[in-house]
Parts: C-alpha cells; structure tokens; sequence
C-alpha cells in the first residue's frame, strides 16, 4: 500500500539526518522523542506496520504539533509561543542543522498518512507508554544535564534543570504525565478519527 519510491526517499533522507546528528551532537541526541519516531517512521514505512506508525504517532502528535506552531508563531509574526523552538533561532547554530530540524514539519504529516493508510492500532498507547518508561530513564543516566533531553531535568530546552522537588520525583512525575497527559488524550484522538 505504501508506494516503494516513498520508503526508500525517506529512508535516505532520515539516514542522512542520523548521519549529521551523530556526528553534531553524537547518539545521546537519538534518544529524543522526535528522533526515535524518526527512526521508527523507517520500519513503519517498509513493513507497513500499523502499530509501529500508531504507537510513534501516539507520542509525538501533540509535541510536533506543539513545536510546528511555535515555530509559524514565531517566524510569522515574532510570538514567542514556547521555547521549544529557541534553538531555531540560534544566530550562532549553523544554517544546514536549523534546515534539517525542518523534519519536525513532515514527520507527523507522515505518521498521520501512515495510520490513516493502514488504521489505527489501539495497542499504541500501552506501547508507547512502555518506551516512555524505558528511554525517560535512559536519558535522565546516559545524558549531559544541560542538554535536557526530554526535559528529564526539568520543564524546558537546554540549561534547564528544575529545584522544586527531588530529581528522582521529578522523573517520576514526568514517566507518569506524558502518558496520561499527551498520549492517552492522543489515543482517544486517533480512536475516534481513525479507530
């Protein structure tokens, strides 16, 4: 159902992002949730696999959409929505990574083609609270706190790192709010577009 052309032109296109992020920012940048579903986008495509396009598309609908808005915001007509965008503007990052940060634009619009092709898989949503509860972890260990990926140091982009309680609770609290409070409100969305 998914035409061959398409698979291969986004298998090489998010290849080649993997490339230059490993060697920009190294494999701790592959943890966050955009580039998993990057990277997850790929066997979703080729093994045209429903749950693999639903659970990627369970968790990062609402932040993707998140991000796209902040960034037409802020170009568009200078609002700064959120900060999730910051680095976009970064006068010192250079052009060609800003570029291929563009990806957060297509990537949704492709998983949302993906399950609107092959369904929405329900099993989404346990799926993809389970990776959450693996990789928050991972990322909270195997990261550089300044970078703050996942924002597993507290709400908010790089140099971030919230005081207001224990960093384990925090952590906690962050395993158990994006499940109830971004993917579960996803799931029910995709239920009753696609379901």
């Amino acid at each position: 159902m998914i035409p061959f052309w398409f698979s291969l032109a986004w298998t090489a296109v998010t290849l080649g992002i993997l490339v230059i992020y490993w060697v920009r920012y190294g494999p701790a940048n592959y943890l966050w949730f955009s580039d998993i579903a990057l990277i997850g986008t790929i066997p979703a495509l080729w093994l045209e696999s429903g749950l693999l396009a639903s659970t990627m598309l369970v968790g990062i609908l609402l932040p993707e959409l998140l991000w796209n808005v902040s960034l037409v915001s802020r170009l568009l007509i200078g609002v700064r929505i959120t900060g999730i965008v910051d680095y976009m503007f970064e006068p010192e990052r250079p052009l060609h990574l800003k570029l291929i940060s563009l990806f957060h634009i297509p990537m949704p619009l492709i998983l949302l083609w993906l399950v609107w092709t092959l369904g929405y898989d329900p099993r989404a949503l346990p799926v993809m609270t389970v990776i959450n509860w693996v990789v928050l972890p991972l990322t909270w260990m195997l990261t550089n706190p300044y970078k703050n990926i996942n924002w597993v140091h507290g709400p908010g982009g790089e140099g971030v790192c919230q005081t207001a309680m224990h960093p384990l609770a925090y952590l906690a609290l962050l395993m158990v709010a994006l499940p109830v409070g971004v993917y579960l409100p996803t799931h029910w969305l995709l239920l009753n577009f696609f379901g």
